[in-house]
């Protein structure tokens, strides 16, 4: 039995951050009812990566919702709102993303929908908090990244701000609103009252940023300064970084310079002693360091550093990752199938309970694909 089961969740989230903490709810052994308007449902349906798609979704469309339902409603007409309100007073979760206002203009905003339902656990994800002068701006993640400063952290100094290659701040709040989600639930064990959880995506940005960011609200308020030379973090020492080597790449984490140099064979390094010298000198020992580690192969730096524990990884492409024993023992990808239609591979809940992988074979569902099932079932 998976932890959730037996717990019914509304989501009328679109995109990724609202839908992916609906989908982590999913693999807990929640039953997911996605609420959507008929015809074009989910706007994420139609955002493509690539340009793939399956079976008239998009390939992401389906990787964010597998292991729902779907229930086609137009929350204009009110026959069809009464029926999804019928719902919401059943329901133990709902999850929407709309900006603020939206909702409640709707009448299923978390005043009204516990009006209905005095259990219900509601969760909303906005792009900049429910007030203040943001309140109104579009939450996407790119933007969000942007505001955040995030975008300050990445690249060599020098180079113009650099945004991460995947949607953090959206996949952050996601999973900031499932922890509130479920903290929730655990209070209404005790009390028997929901409650509502709201999570946006700039604080969940700035939250990713926590360490760095009570560095900057600690040391004057001097700004992060980036390594000229193969930047890791901004506010860590050498030899933190990605280096060339002559067949691929090399990450270093932290550890002692000087021994570094000897199990290099790099006697340079031993002119860095002192541990203030790794970050005030950073840029030179990571110049030495670039130049010496192109030299060989990456086998033959991990021969020397790792028998030494010393912190490195060989920097590997997915299809080097895919291949690897390690990765094959996580038993990481599954496959999920459409009703009636075709299967897409992906990567399963990154969970294990009680030692067992939480999968679930079923796909992403149609526009609307349960409508009447669900009707029916709830005497709609």
């Amino acid at each position: 039995m998976k932890p959730l089961e037996g717990l019914l969740v509304l989501d009328f989230a679109q995109f990724l951050a609202g839908p992916w903490a609906a989908t982590r709810l999913a693999d807990l052994g929640a039953r997911v009812i996605k609420i959507e308007r008929p015809g074009t449902g989910d706007i994420g349906r139609h955002l493509y990566i690539s340009n793939l798609s399956l079976d008239g979704d998009s390939t992401l469309f389906h990787s964010i919702n597998r292991n729902k339902q779907s229930y086609a409603a137009d929350l204009k007409r009110p026959e069809d709102l009464a029926k999804v309100r019928s719902l919401v007073a059943r329901a133990d979760v709902l999850i929407q993303n709309f900006r603020p206002g939206v909702m409640e203009r709707i009448g299923l905003g978390p005043e009204q929908c516990a009006d209905l339902n005095p259990r219900l656990v509601y969760g909303a994800v906005t792009g900049y908090g429910r007030t203040g002068p943001w309140a109104a701006k579009p939450g996407q993640d790119l933007l969000a990244q942007s505001i955040s400063g995030l975008p300050y952290l990445n690249g060599d100094a020098g180079q113009p701000p650099l945004p991460f290659g995947l949607a953090v701040a959206d996949l952050t709040a996601s999973a900031h609103l499932v922890q509130g989600i479920l903290a929730l639930l655990v209070r209404r064990g005790v009390t028997g009252r929901g409650g509502v959880v709201d999570v946006s995506l700039l604080e969940s940005a700035l939250d990713l940023q926590f360490e760095v960011t009570s560095t900057f609200l600690n040391d004057g308020g001097q700004e992060p300064r980036r390594s000229a030379v193969n930047n890791g973090h901004a506010y860590l020492g050498a030899p933190y970084g990605i280096y060339a080597t002559a067949d691929g790449h090399l990450a270093l984490a932290m550890g002692s310079v000087p021994q570094l140099g000897e199990l290099l064979k790099l006697p340079a390094l031993g002119a860095y002693a002192d541990p203030q010298s790794w970050f005030v000198r950073r840029d030179e020992i990571k110049r030495l360091l670039a130049e010496h580690l192109k030299s060989r192969p990456t086998s033959h730096w991990l021969s020397r550093l790792e028998p030494a524990d010393y912190w490195c990884a060989e920097v590997l492409s997915w299809p080097k990752l895919w291949k690897t024993e390690a990765f094959r023992a996580l038993d990481f990808v599954q496959e999920v199938t459409r009703e009636d239609g075709p299967t897409l591979r992906t990567t399963r809940c990154p969970i294990t309970v009680d030692g067992q992988h939480l999968k679930s074979s079923r796909g992403a569902p149609r526009v609307g694909q349960h409508t009447a099932a669900i009707q029916a079932e709830f005497d709609l």
